[in-house]
């Protein structure tokens, strides 16, 4: 999981996907640094310091750099500018107000940058089946054209890793289970309020998970109402 040196950087929001990418990588490998955003989500503040914490932990240099360019000129409700958070299940259409335009394509490429500046070969990001749906930046025919820009765009041949881009949220949730993660210690909710509002798109997709993967959800959550079912999905 990690490119020829033997190094990687992680990027690393604090949610569960990338922590667990975290742990996963920390096992096949040594980590050269984990990378935090803050572009100016209503969420960014809860979710950062448990990225901090599960660095220090692991023994891991912890960086965030801020892209707040985003959060004044990009429109989306996922953003402290925009509107409010859509509740229901994480793939439905409503959660589309939820995406900021080619946010990962952006961290990607300031990845990439500082990736080959601190002398790794390999960058892992937690992009998992379940983004599918709703972002288009998540996909595995994005991810892997991004991963074609960084190895030839830089001199160490930067690699795109993608440990989770196959599996559902409740995979990574048991995975997670398995290396001994915390979940605790992770954020999720787009609200980003004082706990989990268990009515967004995220917090019913982490609610889904644990339910699914059959462990114990450790979130103290403002709501536990029924789940949401799953949308239908419709021919095009």
């Amino acid at each position: 999981m990690s490119g020829a040196n033997g190094e990687s950087v992680v990027l690393l929001s604090g949610g569960m996907d990338s922590v667990a990418a975290l742990y996963e990588t920390v096992q096949r490998g040594p980590v050269a640094a984990t990378l935090s955003f803050h572009y100016g989500s209503k969420h960014n503040d809860r979710e950062i310091p448990f990225a901090a914490w599960h660095s220090q932990k692991l023994g891991v240099p912890h960086l965030t750099i801020p892209l707040d360019f985003i959060g004044r000129h990009f429109a989306s409700d996922l953003l402290a500018g925009g509107g409010e958070v859509p509740k229901g299940h994480y793939e439905e259409e409503s959660m589309k107000k939820t995406v900021v335009p080619f946010r990962n394509g952006i961290m990607l490429a300031v990845a990439a940058g500082f990736a080959e500046s601190k002398g790794a070969s390999a960058l892992v990001i937690a992009a998992h089946a379940g983004d599918h749906a709703i972002y288009p930046d998540c996909r595995e025919d994005f991810m892997r054209a991004m991963g074609d820009a960084m190895r030839l765009g830089t001199y160490a041949g930067i690699e795109l890793v993608r440990p989770f881009i196959h599996l559902t949220k409740t995979q990574i949730a048991a995975r997670g289970a398995e290396l001994g993660v915390d979940f605790s210690r992770t954020w999720s909710c787009y609200v980003g309020g004082e706990t989990h509002c268990g009515e967004c798109g995220t917090c019913v997709e982490r609610r889904e998970a644990f339910q699914l993967a059959g462990l114990n959800d450790p979130t103290e959550y403002a709501s536990t109402g029924p789940l949401p079912a799953r949308p239908v999905a419709t021919a095009n």
